[in-house]
């Protein structure tokens, strides 16, 4: 039955219909974000509006181990050159980083400024992301988007939720696109949820994302835990449902936000494509992949990422 509701629903919407998901022109954005997110959609990278986003915040978010299997990583420069040479829309870098490396890139890699941010040191008990740059320090910096991090779930949401209302006021006024890390996280969610991976978490992270303002939002593919799923709020609890459709439950719930799919840990390049491949065909409207691209070395990084343009090429908008 929850199958049949979500094809009904995603038919109507156009939703694993190539050329008909939602567009720029559905999302009823005012001029500068929408020119923001045109130079985004259809002036770099595979230029048919899809995105294809190389984020490199995890220098700080994991700390200097995630560049301990390729050395060469640590060095900005890597992702820089990445993202120009392997036809990236954007690139997504903390405040520090946009300040002692964009300037060479400008004008070739458009930016998007993440804003907020936290070490791994602390439980994500009660994760929280505090900022530490500004809309303004955005526009400053020539971005065409900025980032923002929301644990949804955590105890400290209400924080989290507050912090955030002044960013998407900031960006309402600079016409800027908001990218949203809508990441379930929390005591609760870890331990009596299901996980943070599952359907329930990852649907009602997209959900609370369009909910609270963002144009478009990350998320991680979702899965269902069979050993965890009693544990899942109803009707999550007994969904019986393929990648395929679990991934288009998400884009459903994101209504009028763009969906990108996050990288997560890196993996081959079969399964990178095969992934990549749902989703598309689920609705959403490309990739933000790090640690799967600039966790190679440079040559391999370059096909990586040639290999998932061609892919994309297949979903213009």
């Amino acid at each position: 039955m929850m199958t049949e509701v979500n094809d009904k629903v995603a038919q109507a919407k156009g939703v694993g219909k190539k050329g008909s998901w939602l567009s720029l022109e559905d999302m009823d954005l005012p001029t500068g974000k929408k020119v923001r997110l045109h130079r985004l959609l259809y002036e770099h990278g595979p230029k048919n509006g899809t995105l294809m986003v190389l984020p490199i915040d995890q220098g700080l978010e994991h700390g200097p181990r995630d560049f301990a299997t390729n050395p060469p990583s640590a060095d900005p420069e890597f992702q820089y050159r990445l993202a120009l040479e392997g036809g990236y829309c954007a690139i997504a870098v903390q405040v520090g980083l946009a300040e002692k490396y964009q300037n060479k890139y400008a004008g070739k890699v458009p930016l998007i400024l993440k804003l907020n941010g936290k070490t791994e040191v602390p439980p994500d008990d009660e994760a929280f992301s505090p900022l530490n740059a500004s809309v303004e320090d955005a526009v400053r910096l020539g971005a065409d988007a900025v980032g923002y991090t929301i644990y949804v779930g955590s105890p400290s949401q209400d924080r989290d939720f507050a912090q955030f209302r002044g960013v998407r006021q900031d960006a309402q006024r600079y016409g800027i696109p908001v990218i949203v890390w809508a990441y379930p996280r929390g005591r609760e969610m870890d331990r009596d949820k299901g996980g943070r991976e599952s359907i329930y978490a990852v649907d009602y992270a997209a959900r609370v994302a369009c909910e609270l303002g963002a144009d478009v939002v990350k998320v991680n593919f979702p899965k269902i835990d069979e050993k965890k799923q009693a544990q899942y709020p109803k009707p999550y609890d007994t969904m019986k449902a393929t990648e395929l459709e679990l991934m288009k439950k998400v884009v459903e719930s994101a209504g009028k936000t763009l969906v990108l799919l996050s990288g997560g840990s890196k993996v081959g390049d079969e399964e990178l494509l095969r992934k990549i491949k749902v989703a598309m065909d689920a609705g959403v409207v490309g990739i933000i992949f790090g640690r799967n691209m600039w966790q190679r070395k440079y040559e391999d990084a370059i096909r990586a990422s040639k290999k998932v343009t061609e892919l994309l090429k297949g979903y213009a908008r």
